[in-house]
């Protein structure tokens, strides 16, 4: 795996808040490829039981997900591919939290890191694209953030919300809808 300054620096270079679906300079067929050899690798290790879909009007290109028993005891694994970068990540569950990456085995990381880099693609580990963005390129997190704002200054807010602390997070610019 690259050294993980390393990849806050790709994730950075590829930051480009006038290209927030995909970068200027995307390329379809290999981003194709790329999916397709990702995809094709996933469905040798977990057989039929994986399955994969393409996304819209967002910044992740595709999903290949595995569910039930064949995931492992974490259950329901995925695995993403981004429009930019050829950035990569996997976790399990529903959410995008700490502990979809800690349910994945060092094995299975390995694996994927070694297939992504087959796939000319660069693995970014779950809890690096957890950590907050500060990038230029606004987010739906920013969004809600102002919509919240807005309730606030109209006195319409929830006193109890605890959406105080809403921060986006580097998954959200790269593995979103935007």
């Amino acid at each position: 795996m690259l050294p993980l300054d390393e990849i806050r620096t790709l994730m950075n270079e590829h930051d480009d808040p006038l290209h927030l679906e995909r970068p200027r300079d995307f390329d379809a067929e290999a981003s194709a490829r790329r999916f397709a050899l990702l995809t094709a690798a996933l469905e040798r290790r977990f057989g039929p039981s994986g399955s994969a879909g393409l996304y819209q009007d967002a910044s992740v290109y595709g999903r290949f997900s595995v569910g039930g028993d064949d995931a492992g005891p974490a259950g329901n694994l995925w695995v993403e591919l981004s429009n930019f970068g050829g950035f990569v990540t996997a976790g399990t569950g529903g959410d995008w939290t700490a502990d979809s990456a800690a349910d994945l085995s060092a094995e299975f990381v390995t694996w994927l890191d070694e297939t992504c880099t087959a796939a000319g693609c660069v693995f970014v580990p779950l809890d690096v694209l957890l950590e907050p963005y500060d990038g230029p390129t606004p987010t739906l997190v920013d969004e809600d953030r102002d919509f919240v704002e807005m309730l606030t200054a109209l006195g319409l807010d929830d006193e109890d919300d605890e959406d105080d602390d809403m921060q986006a997070v580097w998954a959200d610019r790269y593995f979103d809808y935007v």
